[in-house]
């Protein structure tokens, strides 16, 4: 891949139908990050991959259900197989269990990261370790749509460890923090099943952010950028 291609974006060619409803995803207004009442709605996001090399790999599916007043909505939630012209690795497909006949039967992958879009709609995304499932998200968008997808992600990865610092040195994995918690994932590695499981994880850290004074979402995205910041200086 021509990372200078993909950095400047090509031309898509989208249908009339579709440019109306991006514009109209791009005119939604943004949420105030800065206020402790908004926004009210966040959205737990877990993408499956071809790999784990964000600039070779493909974006297979994506999962992800809303958290609405510190509520996880179950009947809010997205999942969709993208369709590849060509099926992933064997080994690849144990981990994620999305078969070959499934993935070339998917839906268009315009049509599903349109429909995700409208489903985020401006609301703050949640992820764990948020960076690779933001970079395969936007590759992906970039790609389909023309659309650089910039969103604002709060990482569980760093802000758990933020708020936890007596249990930061101790737990360091998505299944480690489930475990104190007391979260069972149903379907690990199944993006609906991880985006549901991060969503729990984030409830959890909410309300115990709101109890140390983290009332708003920029305050969450501060705390675990600050904690990233000081792991990487202990190296």
């Amino acid at each position: 891949m021509n990372p200078i291609g993909w950095l400047l974006g090509r031309k898509v060619r989208l249908s009339p139908e579709q440019g109306r409803r991006l514009d109209a995803w791009r005119s939604l207004d943004e949420p105030d990050l800065g206020s402790s009442q908004q926004p009210r709605r966040y959205v737990a996001v877990d993408v499956e991959s071809s790999g784990l090399d964000v600039h070779r790999d493909r974006l297979i599916a994506i999962g992800a259900v809303a958290i609405m007043d510190s509520r996880i909505v179950y009947a809010d939630s997205f999942y969709s197989v993208l369709r590849q012209d060509k099926a992933s690795s064997d080994d690849n497909i144990i981990v994620h269990g999305i078969g070959g006949s499934e993935q070339t039967a998917g839906i268009d992958p315009c049509e599903v990261l349109l429909a995700f879009l409208e489903y985020v709609g401006k609301a703050p995304l949640v992820g764990y370790h948020s960076p690779f499932d933001e970079v395969m998200i936007a590759k992906a968008t970039r790609r389909y749509l023309g659309e650089r997808c910039h969103r604002s992600w709060i990482d569980l990865a760093w802000l758990a460890p933020a708020i936890e610092q007596g249990r930061a040195k101790m737990l360091k994995s998505l299944d480690q923090w489930m475990d104190v918690f007391g979260i069972v994932n149903i379907s690990r590695h199944n993006a609906f099943a991880d985006a549901l499981a991060t969503a729990q994880l984030f409830q959890v850290l909410q309300h115990r952010a709101m109890a140390q004074g983290m009332r708003s979402t920029a305050a969450l995205i501060e705390a675990a950028a600050s904690q990233r910041f000081l792991e990487s200086q202990r190296y």
